[in-house]
């Protein structure tokens, strides 16, 4: 048995004895599906650093242009479809009695999937909302026909309903992921850098209350010493490894 297969199967025993558990995901699930990542955009907005258009005061001072912004995103997100990892994930469901499902993607792929209890900590790009009544609309429309977007409830402008650089993440989607970091026995982060908080510190706090964690990430991550079980390959190849212990390396 290589160490690869001695790896895989640690972590198919230790989630098949569990009945609760916790999925952390990042940007490198879904890089796998063709979304390009957060600091990778290029073309019309290599003159533009993303940290200038993500921000309350980028919106407020050219709402117009941030939504270009966003709307170039939508249209290279559109065609994006979950892998294999993605699917293996919401599988799960169906043999674990617990799942929750933690992300920092704003592509709604796990969704797609078929994945149900997701946290979304940094929001969602296919939603908007107003900046009067807070409506939240979901929306596919791509390009939008109107940038920026009108609310359809009270005629306000819209904005993506996502976390930007200077805003609080939700303290109640953060404080259910530490509650179901606090219940589960095993968690699972799968292509996220561990350098983004609160995010990066999630793992740290399941150790602390000794659960077992399982990081499958193809780069190093900061903390990935301190983790039980490190899978340094693509979560869209081992995730679906995981769950059917049958399946053997090809």
């Amino acid at each position: 048995m290589t160490e690869l297969e001695d790896k895989i199967a640690q972590a198919q025993a230790e989630i098949e004895r569990a009945t609760n558990i916790v999925i952390l995901t990042g940007a490198g699930i879904s890089a796998e599906s063709g979304v390009p990542t957060f600091r990778g955009e290029e073309g019309l907005w290599q003159n533009y650093r993303p940290e200038e258009l993500a921000t309350p005061e980028a919106f407020w001072n050219d709402p117009k242009l941030v939504w270009e912004w966003y709307d170039w995103r939508r249209n290279a997100v559109k065609d994006a479809k979950p892998n294999p990892g993605h699917y293996a994930l919401a599988e799960l469901e169906h043999y674990v009695q617990k799942i929750t499902l933690i992300t920092q993607n704003i592509d709604g792929l796990h969704q797609m999937a078929g994945s149900h209890d997701v946290l979304e900590m940094h929001g969602n790009l296919w939603q908007i909302k107003c900046t009067k009544c807070g409506e939240i609309e979901q929306s596919y429309e791509v390009p939008l026909a109107e940038l920026p977007p009108k609310c359809k409830k009270c005629g306000e402008i819209g904005r993506p309903n996502v976390v930007w650089f200077g805003e609080m993440i939700d303290m109640a989607v953060i404080d259910a992921a530490l509650q179901a970091i606090e219940q589960c026995q095993v968690m699972l982060i799968v292509g996220t850098s561990g350098v983004v908080e609160p995010a990066a510190s999630m793992g740290l706090v399941a150790k602390q209350t000794d659960k077992t964690v399982i990081e499958i990430n193809l780069e190093e991550t900061p903390s990935a010493g301190l983790y039980d079980i490190v899978i340094r390959e693509k979560s869209g190849e081992v995730l679906p490894l995981l769950f059917t212990s049958n399946k053997t390396l090809s």
